[in-house]
């Protein structure tokens, strides 16, 4: 139990320390830009190609893909449907956009690697593969549709832009080395090993930086709308597949802690492409991020 909050401090005063140079003007928020190119396109990259290197694939695993992509999709339509009633169509988009998808490699990993290893990454990698299909496909055409865009959701809009993640990419290829038996020259995988070091500090300090108390009252009303639909029915599925589904303790801690993750990190950048209200979402994106670590620490402390 002391390893589990351990982690949640070492985390916590990362965080801080993000948020505190930030406040002291030291780092500023547009930083938090370059930072996050480098977190998603060389250290998480990198910790990916390690993490698999040497991981003998358990083809259940492949259940976590299929369970976080149904989640997804059924998390959507729902999104789609609670938020029909509401007066403002960019309201609807920006509430429907942020319901399926899930921060996992800048908010999940650096605690998973903290509390469970490599192991833990190995299972939140094979979740991920599954949300990326959701971010990059689902998230972005409900974004583009409530903005007024003519986007068709398409196989080949859908793989285009998955192509442009270079963490997604790397899942792809490392997954089809580990089945296919061949492995990386060691000299890569090495020298990969000494990069993903910097992820998990990396990660959080880039979550102080981010990270933001201020909501304004306007907003307070769909924010309460979002966390009610987003959490509750990620709480709901998340404990009702952990006691259900007959895997082994990661694979269902996986699932429960992956459903009350906090809103992608995509949703930004989509916001600026569709013009929608970019304070409001960067004010729910703080908000989730804040209430995930709570839930998770919770979980650590008295189900773990």
């Amino acid at each position: 139990m002391s390893s589990f909050n351990d982690q949640f401090i070492y985390s916590i005063v990362i965080i801080a320390a993000g948020y505190i140079l930030k406040k002291m003007h030291v780092i500023k928020e547009e930083d938090g830009e370059g930072l996050a190119r480098i977190i998603f396109n060389i250290t998480l990259p990198a910790l990916i190609l390690v993490t698999f290197n040497d991981f003998v694939m358990e083809y259940s695993l492949f259940l976590l893909v299929i369970i976080s992509f149904a989640y997804g999709l059924l998390a959507a339509m729902l999104g789609v449907l609670l938020f029909k009633g509401n007066p403002s169509r960019h309201a609807k988009g920006m509430l429907s956009m942020m319901v399926p998808g899930f921060n996992i490699g800048l908010f999940a990993f650096p605690l998973v690697e903290g509390i469970w290893g490599r192991e833990g990454i190995q299972h939140f990698v094979m979740f991920d593969v599954g949300n990326s299909f959701i971010v990059f496909g689902i998230c972005y055409f409900i974004g583009s549709h409530y903005a007024g865009e003519e986007t068709r959701l398409d196989i080949k809009t859908m793989l285009l832009k998955m192509t442009r993640s270079i963490p997604l990419m790397t899942y792809i290829v490392v997954l089809m080395l580990n089945l296919s038996g061949l492995k990386l020259p060691s000299f890569i995988v090495e020298t990969a090993d000494i990069i993903s070091y910097a992820n998990m500090p990396l990660s959080l300090l880039l979550l102080g930086i981010y990270l933001n108390f201020t909501i304004e009252k306007k907003y307070l009303r769909l924010l309460f709308h979002y966390m009610a639909m987003k959490y509750g029915l990620g709480i709901f599925a998340g404990f009702a597949l952990f006691f259900l589904l007959p895997f082994d303790d990661m694979f269902n801690y996986t699932v429960l802690i992956g459903l009350i993750l906090p809103a992608a990190m995509s949703v930004l950048p989509y916001a600026v492409e569709f013009n929608y209200d970019k304070r409001f979402i960067g004010t729910v994106s703080n908000l989730t991020i804040i209430t995930s670590f709570m839930l998770i620490w919770i979980i650590a402390n008295f189900m773990i």
